[in-house]
């Protein structure tokens, strides 16, 4: 059984060794993306700059730049005068976020695989062992974290900033409604995300894409279900 612990390390100190660190505007964004992710932010509860800068000991304007960012990753609402929301859970906004997803997660995997380096291909390698450790131990907001690393990194390695700004916008509301409908039950979806990640440090672009592939069908699925479910 996964555990959904808070004791896991701030996101943004899950970067592989020789990273850069995040500047204060990126880590108040990492910081309040993965509270709202994992549903510490619930879905309708309204915040303030003040309760975030409270929380995460970072300053209102980076604060600021995270809410503009997260809202327009459909993660937030900001509404003038009267605070933040954060947005609800909507199943057909997934599959419509799966559908995109599905074309621009393949274009980045094959990329990633294709164009990485050595030093990219080994920290790829280097997350995937990370994931697994994450799935063996079922520490899930660990796996989360290093999921969200496995995305900037493909992105990095692929070499296409277009589709890697398009695509980023994407992946925090997938997170996030996997992880609300999940229920405790995730390990065959976890293992996917392993092999995509060991597919992209491969070197082998076709299995990069059908792991990428794979992958997003057994979400689309997952969502598709919890659809039935609620009718």
């Amino acid at each position: 059984m996964l555990r959904m612990t808070r004791q896991s390390r701030p996101l943004s100190k899950s970067a592989p060794p020789g990273q850069a660190p995040a500047s204060l505007n990126e880590e108040a964004y990492r910081r309040i993306e993965e509270m709202i992710v994992t549903l510490e932010l619930a879905p309708g509860s309204v915040v303030s700059e003040a309760m975030l800068s409270d929380r995460i000991g970072i300053g209102h304007t980076p604060i600021r730049e995270a809410l503009q960012r997260l809202a327009r990753e459909h993660l937030v609402q900001i509404l003038p005068r009267r605070g933040v929301v954060v947005t609800a859970i909507d199943v057909g906004h997934q599959l419509q976020i799966l559908e995109t997803r599905r074309e621009l997660d393949r274009l980045i995997a094959r990329s990633a695989a294709s164009r990485a380096n050595a030093s990219e291909r080994d920290a790829m390698t280097a997350i995937a062992q990370s994931m697994e450790t994450a799935v063996k131990s079922g520490d899930l907001v660990a796996f989360l974290q290093w999921d969200n690393e496995m995305n900037r990194q493909a992105a990095l390695s692929a070499r296409n900033t277009v589709a890697a700004s398009a695509v980023a916008a994407l992946h925090s509301a997938s997170r996030r409604f996997w992880f609300y409908h999940h229920q405790g039950q995730a390990n065959a979806t976890l293992r996917l995300h392993v092999a995509l990640a060991r597919a992209m440090a491969s070197g082998k672009p076709e299995r990069a894409a059908e792991a990428s592939d794979r992958l997003i069908d057994d979400l689309f699925d997952f969502a598709t279900r919890t659809l039935i479910t609620r009718t």
